[in-house]
């Protein structure tokens, strides 16, 4: 290890620490904004509950439980929110590594974890009412009233999941895009790819159950495909 080589991770760690920072600062503005709005953020959270078992209330059994919900709306406001601001400092800790001709990406690049982020986000909104059907109507005769703060963990995981999971075409693309895989290994791995996403879905869904576990493998199956195309048609002209 030469002289230099320490300095340089010292480096690295020192820019590191401070996109760190930013990012906290950001998630921590973003959440202050998502509390202001706390009463239609909860409103909102709460619909597919509403929607799903309309004959059922949240309760609250613990004396801290609705503050403890309140710091979750905050903290996922706060991701959700600042994503864009998140993303731009992951990327910019990379950025220094890549060639003038990668460094193209970055808008593009950035632009499009953010709009896939979000999507995830608003898709699993979406897919939650169907799923709380699915897991509240097992057993008919069984009352449905839920804890809030175990409602809220869980709605809140499940939107996280699927917008994280979301994310995943941008990171195939850039692979593609540095010549780490080709269109004709994406077409060879159709296979494995249902295989891997379908696992994956397993793991990150909060629920485990087949309906929610076939509601996310189907749109990211679909990304897959599309990723391949968008491979095969832009990066080799």
């Amino acid at each position: 290890m030469t002289a230099d080589q320490p300095q340089t991770i010292l480096t690295h760690l020192e820019e590191l620490r401070w996109r760190l920072v930013k990012i906290l600062v950001a998630v921590i503005v973003a959440g202050g904004v998502a509390l202001i709005f706390a009463d239609q953020i909860s409103e909102l959270l709460e619909g597919p509950f509403n929607t799903a078992a309309p004959n059922s209330q949240l309760q609250a059994l613990a004396v801290g439980e609705q503050w403890g919900v309140l710091m979750r709306i905050g903290l996922f406001g706060g991701i959700i929110i600042g994503s864009p601001v998140v993303l731009y400092q992951i990327w910019a800790f990379v950025t220094p590594a890549l060639t003038s001709n990668e460094r193209k990406w970055a808008i593009p690049i950035v632009g499009s974890l953010v709009i896939l982020f979000i999507g995830g986000v608003v898709f699993g909104y979406w897919a939650l009412p169907r799923g709380l059907e699915f897991l509240l109507d097992i057993f008919p005769g069984v009352e449905t009233d839920l804890q809030i703060g175990q409602y809220y963990s869980f709605t809140l995981r499940f939107l996280l999941a699927f917008g994280l999971a979301f994310l995943y075409p941008v990171f195939l693309f850039a692979a593609a895009a540095a010549h780490v895989i080709t269109s004709d290994q994406l077409a060879r791995g159709r296979r494995w790819a249902v295989v891997i996403i379908v696992i994956a879905a397993a793991l990150i869904t909060p629920s485990g159950d087949a309906f929610t576990l076939l509601i996310l493998s189907v749109p990211l199956y679909l990304m897959y495909e599309l990723t391949y195309w968008l491979v095969r048609l832009t990066l080799k002209r």
